[in-house]
């Protein structure tokens, strides 16, 4: 079962992310804010979530649906599609080649399957309940340093409120010392596929959905990395935060 899940959200997000990477090519359209005038949706990001949820529920009707541009659906299956279509939507719109669509399929017990697809780089990362991490069909080979977190290159976010900003910061400002670097590229996504993957050692943000993460956490724990929850602490919302075994308790300790 977790397998024809992931193979079906391959296929999806392959598809999805061939219309995304066409309207790329293209003067944005219909944008507008959400939560700020710094959050933004475009009509990208709608037609992407559109065609996800009509193939996914044309291949498995009765299936639930959650999707971060206002689709939602009970099933009767048991399971249910997390979808963000466009992760990294500032950057598409100011042409930055950092967005990814994100699908994922949970049931009762956690995520049984999980895709990342970044479109520009033709990179698909994927993992089922069970089996290994991958990229492009085949397992993931995360390399492993050493120096602990003194030499790890850190990924994080940052919110659109002004208040959950300066939060942020501070913590930035006392984690950055205590590491290699930090970047911060604006797709969580693609940040969580890009540290199973090894690009980075560790990644972290308040105030992400349950949409940005769902397929990442996956991916990330079959490839023998640790998901931890960042609960809220106003004004910053609850948040996660990913990395090796040997490195987790300590990057917690400065997020704290």
């Amino acid at each position: 079962m977790s397998a024809e899940l992931r193979a079906l959200a391959e296929s999806v997000a392959r598809e999805a992310g061939a219309q995304l990477r066409t309207a790329f090519a293209q003067p944005a359209t219909g944008v507008a804010a959400k939560s700020s005038p710094t959050d933004l949706v475009s009509e990208a990001d709608e037609a992407a979530e559109e065609l996800i949820r009509s193939r996914l529920a044309a291949a498995r009707p009765g299936d639930g649906f959650l999707g971060e541009e206002g689709g939602s659906a009970e099933g009767s299956t048991g399971l249910r599609w997390i979808v963000d279509p466009l992760d990294g939507t500032i950057n598409f719109l100011f042409g930055l080649p950092q967005w990814a669509v994100s699908i994922a399929c949970e049931d009762s017990d956690g995520v049984l399957a999980g895709v990342i697809y970044d479109p520009l780089r033709d990179e698909l990362f994927a993992a089922e309940r069970g089996g290994p991490a991958l990229l492009d069909g085949k397992p993931l080979e995360r390399p492993r340093r050493e120096g602990g977190l003194a030499t790890a290159l850190v990924a994080t976010g940052f919110g659109y409120e002004a208040d959950v900003r300066r939060a942020q910061a501070a913590i930035a400002s006392r984690l950055l010392p205590e590491v290699r670097d930090i970047r911060r590229f604006g797709s969580a996504a693609l940040d969580l596929a890009w540290t199973a993957a090894g690009r980075y050692d560790a990644y972290f943000e308040y105030g992400i959905h349950r949409w940005d993460v769902a397929a990442g956490e996956l991916i990330c724990e079959r490839a023998g990395l640790v998901f931890r929850t960042l609960p809220a602490a106003p004004p910053l919302p609850a948040g996660a935060a990913v990395a090796a075994p040997e490195l987790i308790d300590d990057l917690l300790a400065l997020l704290a």
